[in-house]
């Protein structure tokens, strides 16, 4: 079986297109040598596969007739790669959720106008109504502690 194909049928890529794509960057490798993507692929063979900017090594077992359910994936492969990859996979996906959160998405409409407010330098109309900041009572008001009464 084609290497491209291995890696599309054990679910380790979306599509096979991908799968080829990642094997021409030299993503791929079958022990220490990049391959092709018409490399045949035999049980025993250890793949090296850089996605997600992780190393990941996996064992073929057998070798699948077509792209199997994700339950399967198992009886096809081996997982080999370091418990420390793992690890920085999940450091940076917790990264990625300190800046912005999972389905965060578009700015809406609100956040819209706030960002243009903040960059224009125009108040919007709910500051408008607000005290002035140029008024001295708003700041005798603000600076007045509890004491002064």
């Amino acid at each position: 079986m084609r290497i491209d194909k291995f890696l599309w049928s054990v679910r380790f890529y979306k599509t096979r297109s991908i799968a080829a794509e990642e094997i021409k960057k030299n993503r791929v490798s079958v022990g220490d040598h990049a391959v092709k993507s018409s490399k045949e692929v035999k049980i025993g063979d250890l793949i090296k596969v850089r996605k997600n900017q992780i190393d990941y090594q996996i064992k073929v077992i057998e070798l699948p007739k077509s792209r199997v359910s994700a339950k399967l994936v198992p009886t096809y492969v081996q997982d080999r790669t370091d418990e420390k990859q793992y690890e920085q996979l999940k450091l940076r996906r917790m990264e990625q959720s300190y800046y912005r959160s999972k389905g965060e998405g578009r700015p809406t409409k609100k956040d819209r106008r706030e960002i243009q407010d903040y960059t224009t330098g125009e108040p919007s109309d709910s500051d408008k109504n607000e005290a002035p900041l140029n008024d001295p009572e708003y700041w005798q008001d603000f600076f007045k502690s509890d004491l002064d009464e």
